[in-house]
Protein backbone atom coordinates (compact mmCIF):
# COMPACT_ATOMS: atom_id res chain seq x y z
CA UNK A 1 0.00 0.00 0.00
CA UNK A 2 1.23 3.52 -0.81
CA UNK A 3 1.57 5.70 2.26
CA UNK A 4 -0.50 8.89 2.09
CA UNK A 5 0.26 11.21 4.99
CA UNK A 6 1.53 14.60 6.07
CA UNK A 7 4.55 14.87 8.36
CA UNK A 8 5.90 17.68 10.51
CA UNK A 9 9.16 17.99 12.43
CA UNK A 10 12.28 15.86 12.39
CA UNK A 11 12.09 12.04 12.07
CA UNK A 12 14.95 11.94 14.60
CA UNK A 13 12.85 13.65 17.30
CA UNK A 14 12.66 11.70 20.54
CA UNK A 15 8.86 11.77 20.67
CA UNK A 16 6.28 10.81 18.05
CA UNK A 17 2.61 11.67 17.56
CA UNK A 18 0.00 10.10 15.28
CA UNK A 19 -3.01 12.27 14.36
CA UNK A 20 -6.18 10.72 12.89
CA UNK A 21 -8.59 13.08 11.15
CA UNK A 22 -12.37 12.89 10.99
CA UNK A 23 -14.65 12.16 8.08
CA UNK A 24 -14.51 14.57 5.10
CA UNK A 25 -11.19 15.92 6.40
CA UNK A 26 -7.55 15.32 5.46
CA UNK A 27 -4.16 15.03 7.10
CA UNK A 28 -3.43 18.70 6.35
CA UNK A 29 -6.30 19.71 8.63
CA UNK A 30 -3.99 19.09 11.61
CA UNK A 31 -1.56 21.85 10.60
CA UNK A 32 -2.10 24.13 13.61
CA UNK A 33 -1.94 21.43 16.28
CA UNK A 34 0.95 19.68 14.52
CA UNK A 35 3.06 22.83 14.66
CA UNK A 36 2.42 23.11 18.40
CA UNK A 37 3.50 19.50 18.85
CA UNK A 38 6.68 20.07 16.84
CA UNK A 39 7.48 22.98 19.15
CA UNK A 40 7.25 20.49 22.04
CA UNK A 41 9.79 18.17 20.41
CA UNK A 42 7.53 15.78 18.48
CA UNK A 43 7.79 14.22 15.06
CA UNK A 44 4.19 14.26 13.86
CA UNK A 45 2.53 11.93 11.34
CA UNK A 46 -1.05 12.36 10.10
CA UNK A 47 -2.34 9.70 7.69
CA UNK A 48 -5.04 10.30 5.11
CA UNK A 49 -7.82 7.82 5.76
CA UNK A 50 -9.37 5.63 3.08
CA UNK A 51 -11.42 7.60 0.51
CA UNK A 52 -10.04 10.92 1.79
CA UNK A 53 -7.57 13.45 0.38
CA UNK A 54 -7.71 11.89 -3.06
CA UNK A 55 -7.24 8.31 -1.85
CA UNK A 56 -9.29 5.77 -3.73
CA UNK A 57 -12.36 4.42 -2.03
CA UNK A 58 -12.87 0.83 -0.96
CA UNK A 59 -15.72 -1.65 -0.72
CA UNK A 60 -15.09 -2.21 2.98
CA UNK A 61 -15.94 0.83 5.08
CA UNK A 62 -16.16 -0.81 8.48
CA UNK A 63 -14.25 1.03 11.22
CA UNK A 64 -12.07 -2.06 11.55
CA UNK A 65 -11.04 -1.67 7.88
CA UNK A 66 -9.92 1.92 8.51
CA UNK A 67 -7.86 0.73 11.46
CA UNK A 68 -6.37 -2.14 9.45
CA UNK A 69 -5.42 0.32 6.72
CA UNK A 70 -3.24 2.16 9.26
CA UNK A 71 -1.20 -0.92 10.21
CA UNK A 72 1.75 0.18 8.02
CA UNK A 73 2.26 3.08 10.45
CA UNK A 74 3.17 0.51 13.11
CA UNK A 75 5.56 -1.72 11.13
CA UNK A 76 9.01 -2.65 12.43
CA UNK A 77 8.07 -1.74 15.98
CA UNK A 78 7.10 1.84 15.19
CA UNK A 79 5.36 3.35 18.20
CA UNK A 80 3.92 6.70 19.26
CA UNK A 81 3.97 8.59 22.50
CA UNK A 82 0.67 10.26 21.62
CA UNK A 83 -2.23 9.26 19.36
CA UNK A 84 -4.99 11.81 18.77
CA UNK A 85 -8.26 11.13 16.97
CA UNK A 86 -11.00 13.64 16.18
CA UNK A 87 -14.68 12.76 15.72
CA UNK A 88 -14.84 9.76 13.34
CA UNK A 89 -11.07 9.50 13.80
CA UNK A 90 -11.74 8.83 17.49
CA UNK A 91 -13.53 5.59 16.64
CA UNK A 92 -10.62 4.62 14.39
CA UNK A 93 -8.13 5.49 17.16
CA UNK A 94 -9.72 3.20 19.75
CA UNK A 95 -9.83 0.43 17.14
CA UNK A 96 -6.04 0.73 16.92
CA UNK A 97 -5.52 -0.27 20.57
CA UNK A 98 -4.75 -3.94 19.76
CA UNK A 99 -2.01 -2.81 17.35
CA UNK A 100 -0.06 -0.79 19.90
CA UNK A 101 3.29 -2.17 21.13
CA UNK A 102 2.67 -3.62 24.59
CA UNK A 103 5.81 -2.15 26.14
CA UNK A 104 5.32 1.45 25.05
CA UNK A 105 3.50 3.92 27.29
CA UNK A 106 1.02 5.67 25.02
CA UNK A 107 -1.34 8.58 25.61
CA UNK A 108 -4.49 8.47 23.48
CA UNK A 109 -6.58 11.65 23.24
CA UNK A 110 -10.05 11.48 21.72
CA UNK A 111 -11.45 14.83 20.60
CA UNK A 112 -15.25 14.77 20.76
CA UNK A 113 -15.19 11.23 19.34
CA UNK A 114 -18.08 9.68 17.45
CA UNK A 115 -18.37 6.41 19.36
CA UNK A 116 -22.09 5.87 19.87
CA UNK A 117 -24.96 6.84 17.55
CA UNK A 118 -28.59 5.79 17.54
CA UNK A 119 -30.00 4.51 14.26
CA UNK A 120 -31.69 7.89 13.78
CA UNK A 121 -28.44 9.79 14.39
CA UNK A 122 -26.63 7.51 11.95
CA UNK A 123 -29.19 8.27 9.25
CA UNK A 124 -28.87 11.99 9.97
CA UNK A 125 -25.08 11.75 9.68
CA UNK A 126 -25.45 9.92 6.36
CA UNK A 127 -27.75 12.60 4.96
CA UNK A 128 -25.48 15.37 6.24
CA UNK A 129 -22.49 13.73 4.54
CA UNK A 130 -24.33 13.60 1.21
CA UNK A 131 -25.47 17.20 1.56
CA UNK A 132 -22.10 18.64 2.52
CA UNK A 133 -20.08 16.72 -0.07
CA UNK A 134 -22.66 17.49 -2.77
CA UNK A 135 -22.73 21.23 -2.10
CA UNK A 136 -19.30 22.26 -0.84
CA UNK A 137 -19.36 25.57 0.99
CA UNK A 138 -16.74 28.21 0.18
CA UNK A 139 -14.11 29.32 2.69
CA UNK A 140 -15.89 32.57 3.54
CA UNK A 141 -19.02 30.71 4.61
CA UNK A 142 -17.00 28.57 7.02
CA UNK A 143 -15.39 31.73 8.41
CA UNK A 144 -18.77 33.36 8.98
CA UNK A 145 -20.15 30.28 10.68
CA UNK A 146 -17.04 29.61 12.79
CA UNK A 147 -15.52 32.90 13.97
CA UNK A 148 -13.08 31.09 16.28
CA UNK A 149 -11.40 29.37 13.30
CA UNK A 150 -8.48 30.82 11.40
CA UNK A 151 -8.74 31.38 7.67
CA UNK A 152 -6.25 28.55 7.19
CA UNK A 153 -8.52 26.17 9.12
CA UNK A 154 -11.51 27.18 7.00
CA UNK A 155 -9.51 26.62 3.81
CA UNK A 156 -8.49 23.16 5.03
CA UNK A 157 -12.11 22.34 5.88
CA UNK A 158 -13.19 23.20 2.34
CA UNK A 159 -10.25 21.25 0.92
CA UNK A 160 -11.23 18.19 2.93
CA UNK A 161 -14.75 18.21 1.50
CA UNK A 162 -13.50 18.65 -2.07
CA UNK A 163 -11.08 15.70 -1.83
CA UNK A 164 -13.40 13.22 -0.12
CA UNK A 165 -14.65 10.29 -2.18
CA UNK A 166 -18.43 10.25 -1.84
CA UNK A 167 -18.40 6.44 -1.64
CA UNK A 168 -17.32 7.03 1.97
CA UNK A 169 -21.02 7.44 2.70
CA UNK A 170 -20.90 3.65 3.10
CA UNK A 171 -19.28 4.29 6.49
CA UNK A 172 -22.72 4.99 7.88
CA UNK A 173 -24.34 1.99 6.22
CA UNK A 174 -21.68 -0.58 7.07
CA UNK A 175 -21.28 0.40 10.73
CA UNK A 176 -24.81 -0.12 11.95
CA UNK A 177 -25.38 -0.26 14.81
CA UNK A 178 -22.75 2.42 15.41
CA UNK A 179 -21.43 1.40 18.81
CA UNK A 180 -17.76 1.58 19.78
CA UNK A 181 -17.87 2.73 23.40
CA UNK A 182 -17.25 -0.86 24.50
CA UNK A 183 -13.67 -0.54 23.25
CA UNK A 184 -13.06 1.95 26.06
CA UNK A 185 -13.54 -0.91 28.55
CA UNK A 186 -10.58 -2.80 27.06
CA UNK A 187 -7.74 -0.34 27.60
CA UNK A 188 -4.31 -2.04 27.62
CA UNK A 189 -2.18 -1.58 30.72
CA UNK A 190 0.33 0.62 28.87
CA UNK A 191 -2.29 3.01 27.47
CA UNK A 192 -3.97 6.03 29.05
CA UNK A 193 -6.97 7.56 27.30
CA UNK A 194 -8.42 11.03 27.74
CA UNK A 195 -11.73 11.97 26.13
CA UNK A 196 -12.27 15.69 25.58
CA UNK A 197 -15.99 16.37 25.15
CA UNK A 198 -17.27 19.57 23.57
CA UNK A 199 -19.83 21.83 25.18
CA UNK A 200 -23.28 20.58 24.04
CA UNK A 201 -24.33 24.21 23.62
CA UNK A 202 -21.63 24.64 20.97
CA UNK A 203 -21.08 21.08 19.78
CA UNK A 204 -22.50 18.95 17.00
CA UNK A 205 -24.13 16.27 19.20
CA UNK A 206 -21.35 13.84 18.31
CA UNK A 207 -20.13 12.81 21.76
CA UNK A 208 -22.35 12.65 24.84
CA UNK A 209 -20.94 12.33 28.35
CA UNK A 210 -23.57 9.82 29.38
CA UNK A 211 -22.43 7.40 26.65
CA UNK A 212 -18.86 7.18 27.95
CA UNK A 213 -18.15 4.32 30.39
CA UNK A 214 -17.44 5.27 34.00
CA UNK A 215 -15.03 3.81 36.55
CA UNK A 216 -12.64 2.48 33.90
CA UNK A 217 -8.97 2.47 34.85
CA UNK A 218 -6.73 4.70 32.71
CA UNK A 219 -9.76 6.46 31.20
CA UNK A 220 -10.20 10.16 31.93
CA UNK A 221 -13.03 12.32 30.68
CA UNK A 222 -13.07 16.09 30.56
CA UNK A 223 -16.05 18.21 29.56
CA UNK A 224 -15.05 21.49 27.94
CA UNK A 225 -17.03 24.67 28.49
CA UNK A 226 -17.61 27.06 25.62
CA UNK A 227 -15.74 24.92 23.08
CA UNK A 228 -17.40 23.25 20.10
CA UNK A 229 -16.77 20.06 18.16
CA UNK A 230 -13.64 21.34 16.43
CA UNK A 231 -11.47 21.41 19.54
CA UNK A 232 -8.19 21.39 17.59
CA UNK A 233 -9.26 24.59 15.81
CA UNK A 234 -10.92 26.41 18.69
CA UNK A 235 -8.65 25.55 21.61
CA UNK A 236 -5.55 23.52 20.66
CA UNK A 237 -3.84 24.48 23.92
CA UNK A 238 -6.24 22.31 25.89
CA UNK A 239 -4.98 19.33 23.87
CA UNK A 240 -1.34 20.19 24.51
CA UNK A 241 -2.12 20.52 28.22
CA UNK A 242 -3.49 16.97 28.21
CA UNK A 243 -0.22 15.49 26.94
CA UNK A 244 2.35 14.45 29.59
CA UNK A 245 5.33 16.67 28.79
CA UNK A 246 8.68 17.02 30.52
CA UNK A 247 8.63 20.08 32.73
CA UNK A 248 11.60 22.19 33.71
CA UNK A 249 12.68 21.74 37.31
CA UNK A 250 12.13 24.79 39.52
Amino acid sequence: MAISATQWGSPTATRRALLIHGITMSSNSWEGLAQLLVAEGFFVVAPNLLAHAGRQGNTDYRISAFAEDLRPYFVMGTSYDVIIGHSFGGAVAVSLLPFLPNKKETTVILLDPGLEFTEEQNKMNLNLFLKETGDIKPVDMHMAKNPAWSRRDCMLRTLGFSMCDRTAVEVFRQNSPWSFNGLLRKIPLHVNITVLVSDPKFGADICNLEDIPRDVERLNVRALTGIGHWIQYECPDVIIDTIPLPRAKL
